[in-house]
């Protein structure tokens, strides 16, 4: 019997169910060269042989299980993995995912290097279904047709990504960084990544090199997780190619490197990319952040202030003059609350300039100052530039000095109002860094208006969470109400097909302090953070722990959650 040894393994075991006869298998195979096709769907569509009996007779010969896909509903295909170009190379259809393993239906189980390419660009180990040819193109036909439906963004292949063009890429020796066939699996690998980490709502990327590993982690509802390890040989040459995207010096590589990458999904559609390079013992590490503008235009009501809370806040934004502060460590959304403040304000009859390290978030009708130290565009600079192009409102990224503060301040005394954000744990610590700082008492007490400290929890998915079952005491122990403890229902998460471990997407929890009379007159006298906060509670209002029980007790989140993004408070 000639032929290939996948085939004749197929041919033999047809054979010994009298689907072909031996003596034919030699006229089978020089009837197949050349025949541009799968080999099963030539077996069926040329030769005429029962599909469902083949896929019989090969579940049994291979060990595979074997299913019917007249019924299978294509919505559990996960749409983050339909990559049509695969699917029509490899005649497979990834069906599910159980955990980290991805289900492949194909009608032919020695083709193993399907597997080996679906995993490679997933990220997910993968097992193999057998089904029959005909039931397996009606299924992949469906899922293609849906998938073209409509333009949206799970529905972009990566191949086609019009922003990730790079006209007149340098090559580069050493790494390979052109853009030549060679070099095509790696373009189409990283525009594949990108993707994924847009469609899964990653806020982050993170490509690092090991002595003897190379893995890709996405940052996905605030947590790390690892989705593909390529070959560690390829680790330079991703890295040349994301930095030819980034219009970085691909020949540098002992020192860090700032770019960004401008993504055109459709005509109306686009997503930056912030990239950092990071030489290591092993290679360059890149990080990049996702900036979508449209995360500004969510709204106040999407980002999980109580009633109260939204009050302030507005009540603040409507003010003519005064300073509105967001504190909060890296990655707790201070960026976005800012946004939607200065989308909240951003009408004709205003001018609105922000100065900020680096620009996360283009906003139509805002003058964006993107700091450059080097060349000596300063955070103080930009505001004194600021105060002499007649502002209404003024943003400052980040007070990191006194310089700034000053400026700042300054401004909110003069007529403006100023939005900006402190590194510190709660709204009590952030009026005592400042005092910390050196800007006088009064100049706090007078200039500063509101306060708003947050968080970003994991929220919990609808589909799969579950009820968490706690004594009165152990509720208790956690800080609920004493009055509440028998009402109180808390759920937990589980985990499904939707979702990541049990929950999906991020709610905001926040400390949200008006600057009250007597207040103020505590940063007078000189009151440190703990006064400061005692003083809170006795006006009502929550800290960030009180804030997050309440987000428990309404279902959104977990106990285990707060207890994570809270635990220091």
């Amino acid at each position: 019997m000639k032929g290939n040894h996948q085939q004749s393994s197929v041919l033999s075991a047809l054979s010994n169910e009298d689907l072909v006869s031996m003596t034919s298998a030699d006229e089978i195979f020089t009837d197949f060269t050349g025949k541009n096709k799968p080999f099963i769907r030539y077996l069926v569509e040329d030769k005429n042989i029962d599909g469902k009996k083949i896929a019989a007779v090969l579940s049994q010969k291979f060990g595979y299980p074997y299913i019917q896909l007249a019924n299978f509903d294509t919505s559990l295909v996960p749409e983050g993995i339909r990559n049509e170009r695969l699917i029509q190379k490899h005649n497979a259809l990834p069906l599910f995912l159980r955990g980290k393993v991805l289900f492949v239906a194909m009608s032919d189980p020695t083709n193993l290097d399907a597997l080996e390419e679906i995993q490679f660009n997933t990220g997910f180990s993968t097992e193999l279904i057998l089904t029959d040819e005909h039931g397996l193109q009606a299924c992949i036909d469906k899922v293609l047709e849906d998938e073209n439906d409509s333009l949206d963004i799970t529905d972009i292949d990566s191949e086609e990504l019009s922003g990730l063009e790079v006209q007149d890429e340098k090559k580069d020796d050493d790494v390979g960084a052109g853009a030549g066939e060679d070099d095509a699996p790696i373009v189409v690998f990283i525009n594949k990544i990108l993707l994924d980490a847009i469609k899964k709502g990653a806020s982050d990327l993170h490509f690092e090199p090991y002595e003897k590993s190379f893995r890709i982690r996405f940052r996905i509802d605030g947590i790390l997780a690892e989705i593909a390890r390529p070959p560690v040989s390829l680790s330079s040459r991703m890295s040349a190619r994301l930095k030819v995207m980034s219009k970085l010096d691909i020949a540098e590589r002992r020192v860090p490197q700032d770019g960004r990458i401008k993504l055109a999904l459709s005509k109306k559609k686009s997503i930056d990319f912030r990239v950092s390079t990071l030489p290591t013992m092993w290679g360059e590490k890149i990080v990049m952040r996702i900036l979508d503008s449209s995360s500004a235009m969510l709204g106040i009501d999407m980002l999980g202030y109580e009633a109260e809370q939204k009050k302030i806040y507005m009540e603040a934004l409507d003010q003519p003059q005064g300073m509105i502060l967001v504190t909060g460590p890296t990655g707790s959304g201070k960026t976005v609350s800012l946004y939607t403040g200065l989308n909240i304000l951003n009408t004709e009859e205003r001018n609105i300039s922000t100065a900020e390290d680096p620009v996360e978030i283009n906003l139509e009708g805002i003058n964006q100052v993107q700091i450059n130290n080097r060349a000596g565009l300063t955070f103080p600079s930009a505001l004194r530039s600021f105060l002499r192009q007649d502002p209404d409102i003024v943003m400052v990224g980040e007070i990191r000095d006194l310089e700034t503060a000053e400026i700042a301040i300054k401004a909110a005394q003069t007529g403006h109002l100023v939005l900006s954000t402190l590194h510190t744990n709660s709204a009590a610590e952030t009026l005592t860094r400042l005092l910390n700082m050196g800007v006088p008492s009064y100049n706090v007490a007078s200039s500063v208006s509101i306060i708003i400290a947050q968080r970003l929890a994991r929220r919990l998915c609808p589909q799969c969470k579950t009820h968490e079952e706690l004594s009165q005491e152990q509720l208790a122990e956690q800080g609920f109400p004493a009055d509440k403890l028998s009402e109180i229902k808390l759920f937990k998460p589980v985990g499904c097909e939707q979702c990541t471990g049990g929950y999906k997407g991020r709610v905001g929890i926040y400390e949200v302090i008006k600057i009250s009379p007597k207040i103020s007159s505590i940063i007078m006298e000189g009151g440190n953070s703990l006064d400061i906060a005692n003083q809170c509670q006795k006006e009502g209002y929550n800290n960030l722990r009180q804030s997050g029980l309440q987000k428990a007790m309404n279902g959104m989140t977990s106990l285990e959650e707060i207890n994570r993004v809270t635990a220091a408070n």
